[in-house]
């Protein structure tokens, strides 16, 4: 540790009370875009990229790309253990969120990201796979198959060797917008999506990029993952 660190550029930058309530919309470890964190400040957008260049330069944020998106996090757990420290000793105060209505509670629920699986059940889904030890994460933003995996998929009807890799790999790791969590893509999340179809256990919604599991998908869903439908919206 440093004879004489530099506490007081941290503290300036927590000082101001629209990127404190940035930091605090960070906390809860999730990824979010910059108008999402510009609500939450109560900060048009133009003020929330000047405030979140300084968190950035200050190291107290990082941001991660995907796509035409950027999202933004907390550079580390020393940061959300410093933020929950001063949140202890500060005023009760809540987070500004934006409320959402029924089809946007149902498109987080499960959608289509491109053509692969997103939203509550497709990140929920991957970490499963993680847990169970089929896919692993990989430098990157990659998923690795493991020989578990391969097994796994090929028992639910999806021959892994039979995949294509493109250049960016076989599975890779996609930030979800709604949940902030990665899900996984890449032409093994194609096909993955396009077997769960096949099956019946989802459908892909006509003239949305809503996804609905069916009862016997959410039967599925439990008997691999311990995954139970959500209370009737």
């Amino acid at each position: 540790m440093p004879a004489n660190p530099n506490l007081s550029s941290v503290a300036f930058l927590i000082a101001d009370s629209a990127r404190a309530a940035m930091l605090m919309a960070l906390a809860d470890g999730r990824a979010k875009p910059a108008g999402e964190l510009a609500y939450a400040a109560g900060v048009t957008a133009q003020t929330a990229s000047s405030h979140l260049a300084k968190l950035l330069a200050g190291g107290l944020i990082k941001v991660e790309a995907e796509g035409r998106h950027r999202y933004y996090r907390l550079a580390g757990p020393q940061v959300a253990q410093a933020l929950e420290i001063l949140a202890s000793i500060a005023p009760a105060g809540g987070v500004r969120v934006k409320p959402r209505g029924r089809e946007a509670e149902r498109l987080r629920l499960a959608r289509c990201c491109y053509d692969h699986l997103a939203g509550q059940v497709g990140v929920a889904v991957t970490q499963g796979l993680q847990a169970h030890g089929y896919l692993q994460a990989a430098p990157e933003k990659q998923f690795v198959v493991t020989p578990k995996g391969v097994a796994w998929f090929g028992r639910a009807g999806l021959d892994v060797a039979a995949i294509m890799p493109t250049r960016r790999g076989l599975a890779r790791q996609c930030l979800d917008w709604t949940e902030r969590q990665h899900h996984f893509a890449g032409p093994l999340g194609v096909q993955f999506l396009r077997l769960l179809c096949a099956r019946g256990w989802m459908r892909r919604g006509q003239e949305s990029r809503r996804i609905e599991v069916t009862p016997a998908g959410w039967i599925w869903l439990k008997q691999e993952f311990g995954m139970d439908p959500p209370c009737p919206m």
